[in-house]
């Protein structure tokens, strides 16, 4: 049962005991209106209502009456008239604080309680405590994702005409997943705006629905925006990706049925491993593949020399994540950032302490993608479960992984296939190498051919080049074996081994 039901019933409880305040707090009026129209029909007494703009009327009624923009005379007068009374405020002044408008809303209390009336106020706003202490308040959340699907369908049935909506059972989901934690009103906005912009509806459409997200919040400097290219491949890693394929699934399964099995949305993974093997492209690839937007949070340009301004910075940025949400986080060579709050320094510890609550305890759909290079850097707290769904060692890539990045690079570089026997040599040739190495050496080989044209560079050229290189492993033995040590006892790898899954799969 949603919180709109929930809601609901609760307030018509409050009405039938003869509560004689009760404080609706939500943002949404329109929908406040409506669902306490649906508690009069329920329970057949007429509620009459207050907007500046429709001065008095009765709920699910046109019929209006002027009360020249200060509904609280006509209101007593109702409370003195008639037992029973109920009237609801959907604008008032400020009463967060001691003011006339207040006082005479205490007085208007006093006689509620004498002639068994209820007033309702609908008001994000604080209230102010001598008013807020005659009654009781109630939230109404955002719409749950039954009310958002059900919002999708109706748009779709009411623009389907018009435009080509092609949304179906999966889409709608998925939408609604994706406009999470928006009012009714900002989502038929979204649907609209990128239905006219596309001159429809169709899967392709789902990405602009956070795109645009995004865009109604304040930017946060140390949060970026990245664009993930739609024909991004990524090499190996096979292990990661079947990982991320099944937890996709479970990242956009609804609330309620997750809380059924006491279970919460995957939160996300650590990457720690050699350099240059695909980590960071593992951010991209999981934005791309969840069709989820990506964003890159640069921790450690969260400190600042003034007392309390890096607290600050943080509490804006894990907000903004939480207003975007779903979306994916990437925060790379994490280990530099948190390294500043691991060394003693009070506003250090306060950082890190406000990032590991909020890793741990926030409900929005958020998936972090943390990558690290030196793990001795890294805090021990961070390794607590439950702050990570798994964590992931990603090594230098072995035969089958060469093979795919060499005939991935060759493609989108040098637009060509390289025979099998050639390319079994240099399968060989790069052990040792790591991803970006392969990647160099292929740029740099396209690199002559854009200056010389396809004569000058030939096998023994593409040959020479990958022999001119010293990888990683040769350059940092002592690096590389003490982060495989570390990823034997810590981590799961990324990569199926050759002798468990063969070619593995894309």
């Amino acid at each position: 049962m949603g919180n709109y039901i929930e809601t609901k019933n609760e307030i018509e409880n409050y009405i039938f005991a003869r509560i004689p305040l009760i404080i609706l707090d939500t943002k949404e009026r329109e929908r406040a209106e409506r669902l306490l129209a649906e508690a009069g029909r329920e329970m057949k007494i007429e509620i009459a209502c207050y907007t500046d703009t429709r001065q008095v009327y009765h709920l699910g009624s046109n019929v209006t009456r002027d009360v020249d923009f200060d509904p609280l005379p006509f209101v007593a007068d109702q409370f003195r008239r008639k037992r029973g009374v109920t009237f609801v405020l959907g604008d008032v002044r400020k009463i967060s604080e001691e003011s006339m408008f207040a006082r005479e809303i205490v007085n208007l209390l006093y006689l509620a309680i004498e002639q068994a009336c209820t007033l309702i106020i609908i008001t994000p706003d604080m209230v102010w405590q001598r008013v807020a202490a005659f009654g009781l308040k109630i939230s109404l959340d955002l719409p749950d994702a039954g009310e958002r699907e059900a919002q999708i369908q109706r748009f779709k049935t009411r623009f389907g005409g018009r435009f080509p909506i092609e949304w179906a059972e999966d889409e709608i989901s998925r939408a609604s997943a994706l406009l999470r934690g928006f009012t009714e009103l900002q989502i038929e906005n979204i649907l609209s705006s990128v239905m006219v912009e596309h001159g429809g509806l169709g899967r392709e459409q789902l990405y602009e629905l956070t795109r645009l997200k995004s865009r109604m919040y304040a930017a946060v400097p140390c949060i970026q925006e990245v664009r993930v290219r739609e024909d991004l491949e990524v090499s190996g890693l096979d292990r990661l990706k079947d990982w991320l394929r099944e937890k996709k699934k479970l990242f956009f399964v609804p609330d309620e049925v997750l809380r059924k099995y006491d279970l919460t949305p995957p939160k996300g993974i650590l990457l720690a491993g050699v350099p240059g093997c695909g980590k960071s492209y593992s951010a991209k690839m999981t934005a791309r593949e969840w069709e989820l937007p990506l964003f890159r949070f640069d921790i450690g340009s969260v400190y600042d020399k003034w007392v309390g301004e890096s607290e600050r910075r943080m509490r804006e940025a894990l907000r903004f994540i939480d207003n975007v949400a779903p979306c994916v986080v990437w925060i790379d060579e994490i280990e530099k950032a948190l390294s500043i709050s691991n060394a003693g320094n009070d506003t250090g510890k306060r950082v890190l302490g406000q990032f590991l609550f909020w890793l741990q305890e926030s409900e929005s759909r958020v998936f972090l993608v943390a990558t690290a290079n030196d793990i001795g850097k890294l805090p021990p707290e961070l390794f607590r479960k439950g702050r990570f769904s798994e964590m992931f060692f990603v090594d230098l890539p072995k035969e089958n992984e060469r093979r795919q990045a060499i005939c991935q690079y060759g493609m989108r570089s040098l637009r060509c296939h390289f025979g099998t026997e050639f390319l079994e040599e240099l399968v060989q040739m790069t052990e040792g190498f790591s991803f970006a190495d392969i990647e160099y050496v292929i740029k740099e080989a396209a690199q002559k051919v854009l200056l010389y044209g396809t004569d000058g560079v030939g096998e023994e050229q593409i040959r020479e080049l990958f022999q001119r290189v010293i990888p990683f492993e040769r350059t940092n033995p002592e690096a590389v074996e003490a982060l495989r040590r570390w990823g034997a006892k810590r981590a799961v790898s990324a990569s199926i081994e050759e002798n468990e899954g063969g070619e593995g799969h894309e």
